[in-house]
């Protein structure tokens, strides 16, 4: 296959991979309500949390990493023979990171894509990858808010890429995805700074089982 061909096929494999919903499929496995009719609406894992499962968030950030680290990973494994290197496997990781945001099963109503951006970036670069997860955890284990971590993640993952690497096609698909990740944090910016933010744990009144949900109607 033509390397260009071969980029092509595995960005759009990216694209569907991420387009997985882990929140909505995790929370229909473990009869809860879909998280994106409570909390923040957006189905990823903290918001799954606010559904007072912590197995469910846990499973579903595993899930949603993990697509995005597979993404990349299976481009970098297997992608030199068709041509492929490092830059491609980054293209494919964004393409994941782009279809967990604007899913096609979910007519492109997604989540904000931190920890598909997190598996991502753990792939690439490793280090890298452990110094973006450490950030993200310092932020939220002092000051309890998701979103600030996921912020702070999104400003350093491209600028430590430049540092350590140098510009490449590699520090633009982290510099979309951070670029991508802010825009989707705009309301949760907006309520930090009124502090409105909900914090790591609260739970949302309309987070109901969908069993207990369906009998109350």
């Amino acid at each position: 296959m033509h390397p260009t061909l071969a980029l092509l096929a595995v960005v759009l494999g990216g694209y569907l991979l991420g387009s997985v919903s882990f929140a909505v499929l995790v929370s229909r496995l473990f009869g809860l309500a879909d998280p994106r009719s409570y909390g923040s609406g957006n189905p990823g894992a903290t918001n799954v949390l606010r559904s007072g499962s912590k197995v469910a968030a846990l499973v579903t950030l595993i899930g949603d990493a993990g697509k995005g680290a597979l993404a990349a990973w299976l481009v970098l494994r297997f992608g030199p023979a068709w041509g492929l290197d490092d830059d491609a496997a980054a293209l494919t990781g964004l393409a994941a990171f782009v279809g967990h945001l604007y899913p096609l099963y979910h007519r492109f109503k997604g989540g904000k894509g931190v920890a598909t951006f997190l598996g991502v970036v753990w792939v690439l670069s490793p280090w890298l990858g452990l110094g973006v997860c450490i950030v993200w955890l310092l932020v939220a284990v002092f000051f309890r808010y998701s979103s600030a971590a996921s912020i702070a993640s999104a400003v350093v993952a491209p600028f430590g890429h430049l540092f350590f690497a140098g510009f490449d096609v590699t520090f633009l698909a982290l510099a979309a995805m951070a670029v991508l990740l802010l825009m989707r944090h705009r309301g949760n910016i907006a309520k930090l700074r009124a502090g409105t933010e909900r914090k790591i744990g609260q739970k949302s009144a309309a987070a109901a089982p969908a069993s207990a949900r369906r009998g109350s109607h």
